[in-house]
């Protein structure tokens, strides 16, 4: 299965950005209000500058204390940013991110970020992948 697939398939593909500046505590509530694990640093919406997860955040507050939360975001995202196209293979991305250990990923087409992908996504993708062989290998044995 490809990226962009992936990214059809998902409720909702929008990437919830916030501006670089802004602090670490308007970035944990984003978090918290949106359920999701991670904001793409933008400033404009379309450029990735970097990434804060969650991972982050608590790894930070736990050497740094809560204190933090007052600091921007740029301070602790990654900005070395692990980036897909549309058009890379859910087992490649999968396989980077295991490597990679990280669980987001921007997708980004010519400079522009364009979704956001995560391992959840890619293994509901994968999941859904097995299950349809597995119906078409039944169907194979059993003559339909």
């Amino acid at each position: 299965m490809l990226v962009h697939q992936i990214l059809k398939s998902k409720s909702d593909d929008a990437v919830v950005t916030v501006m670089p500046g802004s602090k670490v505590s308007e970035a944990v509530q984003i978090l918290a209000d949106r359920k999701i694990g991670t904001v793409v640093i933008s400033a404009d919406g379309h450029k990735a500058e970097g990434i804060l997860s969650e991972r982050d955040v608590v790894r930070v507050l736990a050497k740094k204390g809560g204190a933090i939360l007052n600091d921007t975001v740029d301070a602790y995202m990654t900005a070395k940013l692990f980036t897909c196209g549309r058009n890379d293979t859910s087992d490649d991305i999968l396989q980077r991110m295991t490597d990679g250990r990280f669980r987001h990923m921007p997708v980004v087409e010519n400079g522009q970020l364009v979704g956001l992908i995560t391992l959840g996504d890619v293994v509901k993708a994968r999941l859904s992948e097995l299950a349809m062989e597995k119906d078409a290998l039944q169907g194979m044995i059993m003559g339909h």
